[in-house]
C-alpha cells in the first residue's frame, strides 16, 4: 500500500469532472469539490483541473495533513480507510471515527486511557493506536478495520435518512466505499 496507489484509486472511483444536482459539494474534477480547488489557488474553470494537481492536493489535504501517513507506519490498512473515509466525508470526520473505534476497543480505559474526540490524529491517538495494536496483534487492525467501516457505513445510512436527496448516492457509496 502506497499514498499513489490510494490517489490513484480514489481518482479512478470519482472519475472526472461531475456535477450532480443532488450534491451539495457542488462540482468536483478528480473527486475535488471547487471549494477545495480554489482554496488551493485553483482559479480556472472546474473541468479544467489538472490531474497532477488533484493528485498533489489529496496527498497534502487527506494523506499528511491529518496525519494518515503516520497512521501508515502502524496500520497500513486503517491508513488506506482513513485515506478514503476522508476524502468522502472530511478528515476529522475519519480521524473523529478512529478515535470513537479506539475508545471503544479499550475495554473501559484499562487498555489505553480514552481519547477526546477532535477528528484530530495527534501523539494520544496514535499512542494508543499502538497501544491497541500490541494488545491485540495482527488480528487487531483488521476489527479496527470493521468498525471504521461500521461507522462510515452507519453515517451514510443516516445521511440519507435525513436528507432524500442523499438516497440518489447511498447504493454507491455502499458498493464502492464500504469493504472496497
Amino acid at each position: 500500500m502506497n499514498v499513489e496507489s490510494l490517489i490513484d484509486d480514489v481518482i479512478d472511483r470519482e472519475g472526472g469532472y461531475a456535477n450532480h444536482p443532488a450534491d451539495r459539494g457542488g462540482a468536483t474534477c478528480w473527486g475535488i469539490t471547487e471549494a477545495v480547488a480554489r482554496a488551493d489557488g485553483f482559479t480556472g474553470p472546474m473541468r479544467a483541473l489538472p490531474r497532477g494537481r488533484a493528485v498533489a492536493i489529496y496527498r497534502r489535504l487527506y494523506w499528511t495533513a491529518p496525519a494518515f501517513d503516520r497512521v501508515a507506519t502502524k496500520a497500513p490498512r486503517v491508513a488506506a480507510e482513513l485515506f478514503d473515509t476522508g476524502v468522502n466525508m472530511g478528515v476529522l470526520v475519519a480521524g473523529a471515527f478512529l478515535q470513537r473505534a479506539l475508545n471503544a476497543l479499550n475495554r473501559g480505559a484499562s487498555h489505553y486511557p480514552d481519547l477526546a474526540v477532535d477528528g484530530r490524529v495527534g501523539t494520544a491517538t496514535l499512542a494508543a493506536l499502538d497501544a491497541f495494536l500490541a494488545k491485540r496483534g495482527a488480528g487487531g487492525e483488521t476489527v479496527l478495520l470493521k468498525a471504521l467501516e461500521a461507522l462510515q457505513g452507519e453515517r451514510y445510512v443516516a445521511l440519507a435518512e435525513r436528507r432524500p436527496a442523499n438516497e440518489a448516492f447511498l447504493y454507491g457509496w455502499l458498493a464502492n466505499r464500504i469493504g472496497a
